[in-house]
C-alpha cells in the first residue's frame, strides 16, 4: 500500500518543447506495483500549456484547480474544478491555463505492457 500527500512527489517538467509551465507528478505508477493505471497530477502555470499531442491510449482527466481550456481535435472546451474529460486513443489534445492561478488536474492513463 501506498499513502502519500501528493505534494511530496518531485514535480518534473515535461520534456518537449512545446509544453510551457508544464509540470507532472507520477503520484501511481509502475514504481510503485501498478500494472494496470498510472495517476498523475499535472501542473500548469498561468499562460501555459501541454504540447497539442496524440498516441494511442486513453486519457481520463479530473480537474481539481484553476481553469482552463481543452483543445480536443480542433474543438476548445472551457474546464474549471470539478469537470471531467475522456480524452480517446489518438485524439489530438492539448491543455492550456487560462486562469491567474495553477491549473491542476488528475490524469489517469493505462500502463504500457
Amino acid at each position: 500500500m501506498k499513502v502519500v500527500p501528493y505534494w511530496e512527489v518531485t514535480a518534473e517538467s515535461l520534456e518537449d518543447p512545446e509544453a510551457s509551465g508544464a509540470k507532472m507528478r507520477w503520484v501511481i505508477g509502475q514504481k510503485d506495483g501498478a500494472e494496470n493505471f498510472a495517476m498523475r497530477v499535472v501542473e500548469i502555470a498561468p499562460g501555459g500549456n501541454s504540447p497539442l499531442h496524440r498516441h494511442p491510449h486513453e486519457h481520463e482527466v479530473f480537474v481539481l484547480k484553476g481553469k482552463g481550456i481543452l483543445t480536443c481535435e480542433g474543438e476548445k472546451t472551457p474546464l474549471i474544478p470539478g469537470d471531467v474529460a475522456f480524452i480517446l486513443p489518438n485524439e489530438e489534445h492539448q491543455f492550456r491555463n487560462t486562469g491567474q492561478d495553477k491549473l491542476e488536474f488528475l490524469c489517469l492513463i493505462p500502463i504500457k505492457k
